[in-house]
């Protein structure tokens, strides 16, 4: 059998990385749509399940990223049919505001390169982060955060400066607000788009990227494990639910 998963794409250099691998070993074919370029998102049977990676827009600027409310839409309907989702930096927060949660211009600032993040306890038992070490190193890149969870939603992992890392909504639904699936390529590739940004606004994208690339057989240690955990959620899920016969249409 086919597994598919619809992969929204927001910028060409913010793509699978790491995960296309991963999941393409673990039987999952990533179905790739990019909305930003015009793509339309599928308006028929839903996928075996959904991934929104990140990307540079606010979650919430509808008015200057046009195809955001189709997105959450998906998302919502998505997590709605149990259909397995997860939501990666960006895709996480928009699953959040999604959901009733809220997303706000960061306090603390733009998080960004090499950091690591402190399991919860709800963490232990649950299928993707149940498979992390203690204290696993991620790759951050954002300004914006989840200042306040979906109601219901089970909190997975804090840091600092911002606390809300990752949850579970309901039992085939998680919010990571880091990047698992950056590779140090694709960081490096980020370090050579920003760099100039991030050099005035204080920060040294040369040391950034080299720390991320020294850590780079550590990232995929930790993070391949989580990425198969996510394809056996998809290939678990009952191939003949009615969940998966309900259909997603943009509105």
């Amino acid at each position: 059998m086919t597994y598919r998963v619809l992969i929204i794409e927001h910028e060409a250099d913010a793509g699978l990385g790491f995960f296309g691998e991963w999941l393409t070993e673990a039987g999952i074919t990533p179905e790739v749509v990019r909305p930003s370029r015009g793509e339309e998102l599928p308006d028929g049977p839903l996928p075996h399940g959904l991934i929104v990676l990140g990307g540079a827009p606010s979650a919430w600027d509808d008015e200057g990223h046009p195809w955001l409310p189709a997105i959450r839409d998906l998302i919502r309907r998505s997590v709605e049919a149990s259909v397995p989702t997860l939501g990666i930096c960006l895709g996480a927060q928009l699953m959040t505001l999604a959901l009733g949660g809220r997303v706000e211009r960061g306090a603390a600032g733009l998080e960004i390169g090499l950091c690591r993040i402190a399991p919860l306890p709800a963490a232990a038992d649950d299928p993707l982060m149940g498979r992390l070490p203690a204290g696993p190193k991620v790759v951050h890149y954002h300004q914006d955060a989840m200042t306040a969870l979906p109601e219901g939603a089970v909190p997975l992992a804090t840091g600092d400066p911002y606390p809300n890392q990752a949850y579970r909504f309901g039992e085939r639904a998680w919010a990571v607000q880091f990047h698992p699936e950056a590779s140090p390529e694709v960081f490096s590739d980020w370090m050579t788009v920003t760099g100039a940004t991030l050099t005035a606004a204080g920060h040294d994208p040369r040391a950034l990227d080299t720390e991320v690339a020294a850590a780079g057989a550590e990232l995929s240690a930790t993070w391949r494990p989580f990425a198969e955990a996510f394809a056996a959620v998809v290939r678990a899920w009952p191939p003949n639910s009615p969940e998966r016969r309900e259909t997603v249409r943009n509105r």
